[in-house]
């Protein structure tokens, strides 16, 4: 089986990524696993994830500044930081590294 093969987070990412890479690694019915993968990418200013699930996140490797609605300051995020957002809590990150990838860990749940 497919699924059954080992696997590495920080293989085959590609060299250049014009756009962030949202790759689903495991679904059920309760909740989705996802590798996501950042190049210098943002939310546009205007813009906020509002998520109708639940979403833990950690941060494996590069860094971020998230941004959650209402506060005053972003949060620095740094490898092995991580969150647990509920549901409709709007965010959006400011900045990923610009000098490394940043790769992310993500469960969205119900």
């Amino acid at each position: 089986m497919e699924d059954e093969k080992m696997k590495n987070l920080f293989a085959d990412i590609p060299e250049a990524i014009p756009e962030e890479i949202f790759e689903t690694l495991v679904e059920t019915k309760s909740f989705r696993l996802e590798r996501i993968i950042s190049d210098g990418q943002l939310t546009p200013e205007d813009e906020w994830y509002d998520e109708d699930e639940n979403e833990w996140f950690m941060l494996l490797k590069g860094s971020a500044a998230l941004l959650l609605e209402g506060d005053k300051e972003p949060v620095i995020l740094k490898p092995g930081d991580y969150l647990n957002l509920p549901a409709h809590r709007k965010h959006k990150v400011l900045w990923t590294d610009a000098d490394e990838k940043t790769i992310w860990l993500a469960i969205h749940y119900r």
